[in-house]
C-alpha cells in the first residue's frame, strides 16, 4: 500500500484507536472501513506503469537487482559496448526517482555475479572481470551510500554462474564455473557480522554444475538443475542444511526434464522451477513443484502457460509466480509477455501487454509487496541494452 493511500485512509478515519470510542465514533469507523474497501477495490490490476529514465543507471544487462523494503537497487553488469561496469542506482517507486550509488570503494566492475539483501546491506560477490573470475565482493549500505569489501580470507574459489541465497544471518554461495573453467560443487557461508567465511561440505553434495538455481526454504538451501560439463544438463539437486553442514539428494522421480537457464521461486511450501532449455537449446514452457517435506515433484500445467523461453525472470508474489520476458532462442526476438501461475489451482493467467515495457531478456525483477518492478536487459545485439523498466501490479 502506497504512502499516498495510507495518508488518504488516515484522513478518512481508518486505523486503530487506543481509546474507547465516543458516541458517533463507531459510525465514523464503519464509514472509514467502507472508504478503505472502496479505495482498495478501485486499484487497477494487471496493469503496467513505466519507470522513470531520468537519472536512471546506464543501459545494461547481466546486472543484479534487490529490494530493500523501500527501494530497488540495481548494480553492475555489461553496458551497450559490452564493457563491464561497477555503477548502479536506487529506484524509489513512491517518487519514481533514481539515486546514484557511490563508486568510492565499490567492487571491481563485473558481470555474472550474485547479489543478496541482508536487511540492511546489499552484498555482491564473485562473477567475471574480463577473462578472470573473482572471489571478491562488497557490502553496500544505502543509508550511508558506502561500500565495505568482503574478506577474501577463507573465501570460496573465484567463480561465475554460481548462485547465492540469504539465510537470515549468512550469505551462501555455491557451484558455478571457476577461473580454469572447471565446473565446481563447492561453496561457502559468509557472515557479514564477523566478515568471515565457512566452507560448505562437499560430502553428499550435488554434482558439479553452473547456471543452476538455488532457493532458501527457511531452513535449507535447495539447488537444482544446471549444466555439469558444457553438454550434459541435469535434473538433479540437493538440499543443504547449514546447521548440520549436510546434504540431502532431491528426488528425480517425476522431476522436470534436465535443463539450464531456468528459474526457481520458493512459495513457503514448495520450490517451483520453470522454463530454460535442453541440451539442444530447445526451450521449455514446462516446470515442476518440489515439496521438500515429501521429497516429491508435481508437474506444472502447460495449459495457458507462456511460450517456451530462456533468459526470463520469475518472482513469487505470496500467492502466484510471475514469469516475464526472455527469448525463445539466443538468435530469436525477445518477449514482453508473461504469465501468472497459481499453484493452488495449477492454472496460468497471461500478463497484460498493454503498456508493457519493450521485449527483452537478461533483465531483473523484484517484488515490492504489491508490484513487480522490472528493469534493464536487452537482446544479443551490443546496441540494444536498455535503461527502461516497468512496474506491474497483478
Amino acid at each position: 500500500m502506497t504512502a499516498f493511500l495510507l495518508a488518504f485512509l488516515t484522513a478518512c478515519g481508518g486505523g486503530d484507536s487506543t481509546t474507547a470510542p465516543q458516541e458517533g465514533e463507531d459510525e465514523a469507523e464503519a464509514e472509514g472501513e467502507e472508504d478503505e474497501a472502496e479505495t482498495e477495490s478501485e486499484v487497477e490490476h494487471d496493469v503496467w506503469v513505466a519507470t522513470s529514465t531520468e537519472g536512471a543507471p546506464t543501459a545494461r544487462r547481466r546486472h543484479t537487482a534487490i529490494w530493500t523494503g523501500s527501494e530497488m537497487i540495481v548494480w553492475g553488469g555489461l553496458d551497450n559496448g559490452r564493457n563491464l561496469i561497477n555503477t548502479g542506482g536506487r529506484y524509489d517507486p513512491e517518487t519514481n526517482t533514481w539515486t546514484t550509488t557511490s563508486t568510492s570503494g565499490a567492487p571491481a566492475a563485473r558481470s555474472d555475479y550474485t547479489a543478496i539483501w541482508t536487511g540492511s546491506e546489499m552484498i555482491v560477490w564473485g562473477g567475471q572481470e574480463g577473462s578472470s573470475q573473482l572471489n571478491t565482493g562488497g557490502r553496500y549500505d544505502p543509508v550511508t551510500n558506502s561500500w565495505t569489501a568482503t574478506s577474501t580470507a577463507g573465501a570460496p574459489a573465484a567463480r561465475w554462474f554460481h548462485t547465492a541465497i540469504w539465510t537470515g544471518s549468512e550469505m551462501m554461495v555455491w557451484g558455478g564455473w571457476n577461473e580454469w573453467r572447471d565446473f565446481i560443487n563447492t561453496g561457502g557461508q559468509y557472515d557479514p557480522e564477523t566478515n568471515t567465511w565457512t566452507a560448505t561440505s562437499t560430502a553428499g553434495a550435488p554434482t558439479v554444475r553452473r547456471v543452476h538455481t538455488a532457493i532458501w526454504t527457511g531452513s535449507e538451501m535447495i539447488v537444482w538443475g544446471g549444466d555439469s560439463d558444457g553438454s550434459a544438463l541435469l535434473n538433479t539437486g540437493g538440499r543443504y542444511d547449514p546447521e548440520t553442514n549436510t546434504w540431502t539428494t532431491t528426488s528425480t522421480s517425476g522431476a522436470p526434464a534436465a535443463r539450464e537457464i531456468h528459474t526457481a521461486v520458493w512459495t513457503g511450501e514448495e520450490m517451483i522451477v520453470w522454463g530454460g532449455w535442453d541440451n539442444d537449446w530447445n526451450p521449455f514452457n514446462t516446470g515442476g513443484r518440489y515439496d521438500p517435506e515429501t521429497n516429491t515433484w508435481t508437474e506444472t500445467s502447460t495449459t495457458g502457460a507462456p511460450a517456451t523461453r530462456v533468459g526470463h525472470t520469475a518472482i513469487w508474489t505470496g500467492s502466484e509466480m510471475i514469469v516475464w520476458g526472455g527469448e525463445a532462442r539466443w538468435d530469436d526476438s525477445a518477449f514482453n509477455t508473461g504469465g501468472r501461475y497459481d499453484p493452488l489451482t495449477n492454472t496460468w493467467t497471461a500478463t497484460s501487454t498493454a503498456g508493457a515495457p519493450a521485449a527483452r531478456s537478461d533483465h531483473t525483477v523484484i517484488w515490492t509487496g504489491d508490484e513487480m518492478i522490472m528493469w534493464g536487459g536487452g537482446g544479443w545485439d551490443e546496441d540494444d541494452h536498455l535503461d527502461t523498466g516497468g512496474r506491474y501490479r497483478p
